[in-house]
């Protein structure tokens, strides 16, 4: 699939002949006849949220169907999960579907497109799935993240955090700390990196505290005598670099944190046509949310 993607089209982009209706088909299908994908990159399902769905699926039902494809005689779920899974909670017996034809690259990529720019999945699951997908078809980062809409350097960062020690990867993945962190203990000899990490639980250190612990622990390692190692000077520190992602992620435009000070300096949004600047203005009075949650 040679598709030119826009950011912000999420699964839309994805889905082969978006534009097409002879594409694909509408129809109504049993839940016994449906199967889950297992190239699902997200693992952990909120019980609250899908509680909440189930109970609006037994006012109004689904509203919208889940995409799906044929796979071994059933139809193999491509993207709305939780409508599944909630329709199956209160014992729905159809469910209304939209077939395509996919195959497994499109697949994965279309459960990270929905994901990533609508659910938004933990970051060790992002992670974990941009690698899955790296290996299993030989994509670059760059191609990855042109497929999918994304700065490079947001995945490479992303598939960075697979490098970590797995106690560090569980806090990440349980909100322990956050993808500011990590980055922060990325820097730090691996011997010292889950020390620091369980000493930022502990204390609830931010972002910014870490960094400092950071830098006093590589100055304190210095022999005595010898020049202490010259830290690499930047404007921005890791968690702002981290929130410029996070905005990417949440607006689908590029994002830039310019300073002037301590605490000035100005916040870029680029926009590459009339509709992102539709969009983004919306955005920005208030008049839709910036991340919306898949039903």
């Amino acid at each position: 699939m040679e598709r030119k993607m826009r950011l912000g089209r999420g699964l839309d982009a994805l889905l082969p002949g978006a534009d097409d209706a002879t594409s694909h088909s509408f129809a109504t299908a049993s839940l016994a006849s449906i199967v889950v994908n297992p190239l699902q990159p997200r693992r952990h399902f909120d019980e609250d949220e899908l509680a909440s769905l189930a109970s609006s699926i037994c006012e109004q039902g689904v509203l919208q169907p889940i995409v799906v494809r044929e796979a071994n005689g059933k139809y193999q779920i491509i993207a709305g999960e939780r409508r599944y899974r909630a329709a199956l909670a209160v014992g729905l017996g159809e469910i209304p579907i939209r077939i395509v034809e996919m195959n497994d690259q499109q697949v994965l990529e279309a459960a990270l497109a929905e994901n990533i720019h609508r659910a938004d999945l933990n970051p060790i699951e992002k992670a974990q799935g941009f690698q899955d997908h790296l290996k299993r078809f030989g994509l670059t980062h760059e191609l990855l993240a042109k497929r999918l809409g994304l700065a490079r350097s947001t995945v490479t960062n992303l598939v960075a955090l697979m490098d970590l020690p797995q106690e560090i990867r569980a806090a990440l993945q349980t909100g322990q700390i956050t993808t500011g962190h990590a980055k922060a203990l990325k820097g730090v000899e691996p011997t010292r990196q889950l020390l620091l990490c369980n000493e930022t639980i502990a204390r609830g250190l931010s972002v910014h505290a870490l960094e400092e612990q950071v830098r006093s622990k590589v100055s304190a390692e210095v022999s005595p005598g010898q020049k202490p190692l010259a830290l690499p000077k930047t404007d921005k520190t890791a968690h702002l670099r981290s929130l410029e992602e996070e905005l990417r992620g949440a607006l689908s435009v590029k994002v830039e944190i310019k300073l002037r000070g301590a605490e000035a300096g100005t916040l870029c949004l680029d926009f590459q046509n009339g509709d992102d600047f539709e969009r983004l203005i919306e955005l920005l009075k208030g008049q839709t949310k910036p991340m919306r949650k898949a039903a």
